[in-house]
């Protein structure tokens, strides 16, 4: 089995599990080995190509991370496709892109508390039990209908709890007046979706009935230690919320 030469236009790896991981991609293209199939023992497969089973491992590894194949261990490994799959990535260009509400929306606070992060609020909060918090209670609503569109609840360290008396607080984000006003960065964030049902409290803010279906969106930010200083729970109300996200295809980035 010879080593293949490179496409027109295509770089040659430079290495010899490069080599050999096109090499093989090339046979399973040409059908050789079947999606469905499993390629040969990996003591068979060195014979045949004459290289080590060092060598082979890297270049089967190859092959899982560009989706040829699923690597099992102890098993020869099984051919999943034919094709290399697409990547796709999300076109935001930074993470303020994601975590930002809508600009044509504001928040309207009904409640402002300190609380403390107790056995309920912990899964939600991810912070320690006895934590003192700031919670901040909201109708988030269109600018120009007034029309509300979800509650939120805003928690944040007590430390924080002065940002409620800055200038314009209803339409900056929380976690950009606490980065511009405390220096505290996000350095990850998480972003939770799950669904439910309006308690009568949320529903009646919302003015809509209790037990209207709504999507939950849970959104975690962590400081530069991985301790969380925010944390947003937002119930969007069913026909008041779309989601719109666009995907493009991007290359594989694969070492050889």
């Amino acid at each position: 089995m010879a080593f293949p030469e490179a496409e027109p236009g295509a770089a040659q790896p430079r290495t010899l599990h490069g080599r050999l991981a096109e090499l093989l991609i090339r046979r399973i293209r040409e059908g050789e080995w079947p999606v469905g199939s499993t390629l040969p023992s990996e003591q068979a497969l060195s014979e045949l190509v004459k290289v080590s089973r060092h060598t082979l491992r890297r270049a089967l590894k190859t092959l899982q991370e560009r989706g040829y194949i699923e690597l099992r261990q102890g098993v020869p490994s099984k051919v999943i496709s034919c094709t290399q799959p697409r990547v796709y990535s999300q076109d935001f260009n930074t993470l303020r892109d994601v975590l930002r509400y809508p600009s044509n929306t504001f928040r309207d606070n009904k409640l402002e508390r300190y609380v403390e992060c107790d056995a309920a609020l912990q899964p939600v909060l991810k912070a320690p039990l006895g934590s003192s918090w700031y919670q901040i209670g909201a109708v988030r609503r269109d600018e120009q209908s007034k029309l509300a569109l979800a509650w939120t609840d805003i928690y944040i360290l007590s430390k924080f709890a002065r940002v409620i008396k800055l200038k314009n607080p209803e339409r900056e984000m929380v976690f950009e007046q606490i980065e511009r006003h405390f220096g505290v960065g996000i350095e990850r964030a998480e972003v939770e979706v799950t669904a439910s049902t309006l308690s009568s409290e949320h529903a009646l803010h919302l003015d809509v009935a209790a037990g209207t279906p709504s999507l939950v969106i849970v959104r975690r930010y962590f400081d530069s230690n991985g301790e969380p200083f925010e944390v947003s729970v937002t119930r969007h109300i069913e026909n008041r919320f779309a989601f719109n996200m666009e995907l493009r295809s991007v290359p594989r980035t694969i070492s050889s």
